[in-house]
């Protein structure tokens, strides 16, 4: 026992020895290009990596949510450019990445933030469900990463991974998300150790639920109303949600410092250091709490969040905030 305590003092030791002797980098003037950076978190690592002196590229598939988006930083006094383009998609890839250089003449960090989410039971899920998940939160950030490449190494760049506690632990009714987001943890971790000799330091980060307002824009399938109204509360609730800002406080704080992977919010680091303490212990309790969630259905239809909306969801101040707050609000 007395050894195995040495050697978890010892590591303790040498990763506050790391963060005390690493000198974080400095953002400004430096060039950032954000995928799905029109809104909701996307929007407040925007801000966030503004206020700390960065120039800005936002991609993401619509344009009039992207005019808003930049209109909201250029008033914050952040210099913008905008590019509509899917992260799915090479040519949009291309021409953002030229754009970026175009304008700034770098990039240093690219923070791969586009996603999408579905939520409902397994039953409900389809394979189709699965690809289209993947496509974009796992093969988007990888084609994009590997596009940026050539510009990155020539400053010693930076790739933040917008990834999951949902990627440490399986969680129910989030199976397909769940499953892109394990993926792109193991991507993560394999670009981090790869890209390393080339000077490109890779950081992913694995938030818990975050009061960003995307809820409204996630795909429910099963109970429609029931999932949804489940989904946006506990997306909204306070001590067990982190509000936007500072989520993407301590994502760009974990960029700047090089971390390899952090865990954003406390009840995320506690679900990931229960899954590695006891994972039968998690795995029962994930399975109970799974009994109390909604039935299947016949039909596998799905709807945007918005469109499954109740008087519960409508009228909550915490939500309604945020959606306003983030660009997610119509």
């Amino acid at each position: 026992m007395l050894p195995r305590r040495l050697l978890l003092v010892a590591g303790l030791a040498a990763l506050v020895g790391r963060r005390a002797l690493k000198t974080p980098a400095d953002l400004t003037g430096k060039s950032v290009l954000i995928t799905g950076g029109s809104r909701g978190l996307g929007l407040a690592l925007g801000r966030e990596f503004a206020a700390r002196g960065a120039h800005l590229t936002l991609m993401a598939r619509d344009a009039a949510e992207l005019g808003r988006a930049a209109a909201d930083l250029r008033g914050r006094g952040a210099r913008v450019l905008t590019v509509a383009g899917d992260v799915t998609v090479d040519a949009d890839i291309a021409r953002a990445l030229d754009a970026t250089e175009a304008e700034y003449g770098r990039l240093d960090v690219l923070a791969n933030v586009a996603g999408i989410i579905q939520t409902g039971p397994l039953a409900n899920m389809t394979e189709a469900d699965f690809r289209d998940i993947m496509e974009v939160n796992t093969f988007g950030p990888l084609k994009m990463t590997r596009a940026a490449l050539p510009l990155l190494r020539a400053v010693r760049g930076r790739v933040l991974l917008v990834a999951s506690v949902g990627g440490k632990v399986g969680i129910p009714h989030l199976a397909p998300y769940s499953v892109s987001k394990f993926a792109l943890v193991g991507l993560g971790q394999v670009l981090r150790a790869e890209l390393a000799p080339e000077g490109v330091t890779v950081t992913t980060v694995c938030p818990g639920l975050m009061q960003t307002g995307s809820a409204r824009n996630a795909t429910v399938k099963g109970q429609h109303t029931r999932e949804y109204a489940l989904f946006a509360t506990l997306d909204n609730l306070p001590v067990i949600s982190m509000s936007a800002p500072e989520a993407a406080r301590r994502m760009v704080n974990a960029t700047v410092r090089g971390d390899a992977e952090a865990m954003i919010g406390g009840p995320a680091m506690l679900l990931r250091t229960a899954q590695a303490i006891a994972p039968q212990l998690t795995a029962d309790l994930m399975a109970l709490g799974n009994r109390f969630l909604p039935r299947p259905t016949p039909s596998n239809r799905g709807v945007t969040g918005k469109n499954a909306e109740t008087q519960i969801t409508q009228k909550n101040p915490i939500k309604r905030a945020a959606e306003a707050e983030f660009n997610e609000a119509e």
